[in-house]
């Protein structure tokens, strides 16, 4: 169900986003349903350093559910896209469920490979709540300008998930043990998605009747799979941070600095949603798409320069603030030139390109945590995503997405790959 983006603005438009009908509950049913991303790996960490297992043993099972879920994610969204939201989503989630709660209470070191099993099955399964919430804002809120304002809020909140996930999972495993919190994690996740598939835009919601782009579906236009490939970028500072914050932490013998550094770059990305959301802004969207690139990636130089720990966390927020308008833009980019019947997939895409980026930023930042220069990953994430970008930027400026002041028209995507 998808609305043509050059209606007329709403006449509600003065009303606060969070008053308009669905808003609020697929918002917060998505977070809800999402919290198991910030809570499963660090569940499994603490569940297998409880059973006697190691820390690499415990990293693996957290590589292995992470690229899970990013393979996962188009394929659900593929089917997503053919057979509806409801049916795909339920079957998801019961499947996550089941396989979080059978590993919360199996010997994962002694039974490596059921653990392993276990783990990935949860990863592949992992409902895509996110790319279906951005399908369902076009009709949700039929004015363009309140639909952008809504993805740049929903886009700034998904930090909230990281920021809240890992100290709720400690608590639990501190109070009643890692296999109690990981049963939480589960049945949140269970929660947080009944919320949303029970609303009415998610079961009335259903797949547009033609399919275009073939087989490969989206990655058949070519400037979406350069956008892919720019926002791997954007994951890969994001994996790279998180690395260089437990270094920080190690450094200067503050373990608050691991949860508080990320929280940082989390909070200055919903403060950023919210401004970017509240005002139009002008000229085409694949030029806010690069002027977003540029400030984040001028964003991470200040941490080059290797600042006290107090300074570093202040200065983290900064590219917070441009993240959203650049996931946003991007998101944007993705609606106005995927082809017909692929939008499902092509938002999931998106989101496991984030994903992939955010491992490769992770395991190369941990090989690197002991050279000086390893601060210096996240900005060289941030100028991969800005020259990607800068090389597509042709690609990018079909008339699909071109865009005056927050206004955007949609043409088939299709009649003009490149």
């Amino acid at each position: 169900m998808n609305s043509d983006t050059s209606c007329q603005p709403d006449r509600t438009a003065s009303r606060p986003l969070l008053a308009e009908r669905h808003v609020a509950r697929l918002l917060l049913g998505t977070l809800t349903g999402r919290l198991p991303n910030g809570m499963v790996p660090v569940a499994i960490l603490l569940l297998i350093v409880e059973q006697g297992g190691s820390l690499a043993t415990g990293g693996l099972l957290c590589a292995l559910y992470g690229l899970a879920s990013a393979i996962g994610q188009p394929a659900l969204g593929r089917i997503v896209d053919r057979r509806g939201q409801t049916g795909v989503t339920t079957a998801a989630v019961l499947a996550t469920t089941v396989c979080l709660l059978l590993l919360a209470y199996a010997d994962a070191v002694a039974q490596p490979g059921l653990a392993a099993g276990l783990v990935i099955l949860a990863g592949l399964s992992t409902p895509p709540l996110e790319a279906n919430l951005r399908a369902l804002w076009g009709a949700v809120l039929p004015d363009p300008q309140r639909r952008r304002a809504a993805l740049a809020l929903d886009t700034g909140a998904q930090g909230l998930i990281y920021v809240a996930g890992p100290p709720l999972v400690a608590t639990l495993s501190a109070l009643q043990g890692p296999g109690t919190a990981l049963t939480v994690t589960a049945v949140l996740g269970l929660l947080g998605a009944s919320v949303v598939l029970s609303a009415a835009p998610s079961r009335q919601w259903h797949p547009e009747g033609a399919r275009a782009g073939g087989f490969l579906g989206p990655l058949q236009h070519g400037g979406l799979r350069l956008l892919f490939l720019a926002v791997s970028g954007v994951g890969f500072a994001l994996g790279a941070m998180n690395v260089w914050a437990v270094s920080m932490a190690d450094r200067h013998g503050m373990a608050l600095l691991s949860g508080v550094i990320p929280a940082s770059l989390s909070i200055g990305s919903l403060v950023g949603g919210v401004l970017y959301g509240r005002r139009t802004w002008p000229g085409h969207l694949h030029g806010q798409l690069l002027a977003a690139a540029l400030l984040f990636t001028l964003a991470w130089a200040p941490l080059c320069v290797g600042f006290g720990p107090y300074a570093a966390t202040v200065l983290t927020a900064l590219p917070g603030l441009f993240l959203t308008a650049l996931v946003t833009s991007a998101f944007l980019t993705v609606d106005a030139l995927t082809p017909a019947g692929t939008r499902t997939e092509a938002y999931a895409w998106l989101i496991a390109a984030v994903g992939t980026g955010q491992a490769a930023g992770t395991a190369l930042a941990g090989a690197l945590s002991a050279y000086p220069y390893a601060a210096a990953l996240p900005a060289a994430g941030a100028t991969t995503c800005l020259v990607v970008l800068l090389g597509a930027r042709r690609r990018l400026a079909a008339p699909g997405v071109a865009r005056r002041r927050g206004r955007h028209r949609r043409t088939p995507a299709h009649a003009a790959h490149r």
